[in-house]
């Protein structure tokens, strides 16, 4: 109980306090509750089951833990409708229950093997989380197999598709998110996180905040520097985000509004693909591949912490290999 309560404060103090200022809070309450025992008030609206409640404290544990909002809504969404579909203790949920619920799931939502694959990774981790707090004895989920996915193959711009969608920007804005997500390499929140102030141009750098509040640094090639620099040049507004709305009051361009202009760009180049942000980062890791980036200098520079996810960023096509074997060979 002191546990809970604890991760409660915290979790409402996020809201206004940093993380240094957290972690002394959450000493303080360490330090003072040790002297009381802590017993729950029971009354008349108390749950019938305390599995709801158990998912809410793992969702506050996870935001101290320095998860992001958006995948901490993802693990709610998911286990919310697992609670839904239980209604029971923690306690008492075994592997069989698991097991009925998410065959009930696939069979009524037709699903795909890499949505299973998800749910039971996010069930995993709660149940794991149930353990390792001592909420239960043991986890049922050690005995449900993970659900195989075929890894499929990214998709990315080719150089002349690249040089379509540099034509057909008609804005300096425009041509500076091009430029700055395909030099970077970064994901979409990443971007839009960055601030103006955060750019080292001596070193044409910047460190960006990744998954799992990881941070690395990021580069800008001379065409980004150059583009960002007219794109700063021709704003009328005093805001340090990076990139802003193209009318007052000049906001923080929003994450769908990031999304919405590199559709339209995609739509006025014509290109028979679905051009998002995230292609920018797939078509940077190839062109990293192919100009003989090593895979570890790729994987430190996306960010990511499994090399086998770099790998699916990073795929030749019969023609590049054949052409690489006979250079090397």
């Amino acid at each position: 109980m002191k546990e809970e309560i604890i991760v409660r404060i915290l979790d409402k103090a996020y809201n206004f306090l940093d993380r240094e200022q957290i972690e002394k809070l959450r000493n303080i309450l360490n330090e003072e509750l040790c002297h009381y025992t802590v017993v729950l008030e029971c009354t008349d609206l108390a749950l019938t089951d305390n599995l709801t409640e158990r998912i809410l404290i793992y969702a506050a544990s996870k935001r101290l833990d320095g998860i992001s909002l958006k995948t901490i809504r993802n693990y709610l969404y998911t286990l919310k409708k697992f609670a839904d579909a239980l209604r029971r203790d923690v306690e008492l949920i075994n592997a069989m229950d698991i097991r009925m619920y998410l065959a009930r799931y696939s069979q009524l939502n037709e699903v795909e093997n890499s949505t299973m694959a998800t749910m039971i990774w996010i069930l995993k981790a709660f149940f794991g989380w149930l353990q390792n707090e001592d909420y239960i004895v043991k986890n049922p989920m050690c005995k449900i197999k993970a659900t195989k996915v075929e890894k499929r193959l990214r998709d990315y711009l080719t150089q002349i598709e690249l040089e379509h969608l540099r034509i057909a920007c008609r804005t300096k804005r425009d041509t500076a998110l091009v430029e700055v997500f395909y030099s970077t390499g970064c994901r979409l929140s990443e971007i839009y996180a960055l601030n103006k102030s955060d750019i080292d141009w001596n070193n044409d750098s910047c460190l960006v905040i990744g998954k799992g509040n990881k941070e690395r640094r990021v580069y800008f090639n001379a065409k980004a520097r150059v583009h960002l620099w007219r794109y700063f040049d021709s704003r009328k507004d005093d805001n340090n985000a990076l990139f802003v709305s193209d009318r007052a009051p000049y906001d923080r361009l929003s994450c769908r509004s990031i999304e919405e202009v590199f559709e339209d760009i995609g739509s006025r180049a014509g290109l028979n693909k679905h051009v998002h942000p995230h292609i920018m980062r797939h078509t940077f890791a190839m062109a990293m591949l192919k100009n003989g980036a090593s895979m570890a200098a790729i994987q430190q520079l996306l960010g990511h912490s499994d090399i086998g996810t770099t790998m699916i960023y990073c795929h030749l096509n019969d023609d590049e290999l054949k052409m690489i074997h006979k250079k090397c060979s």
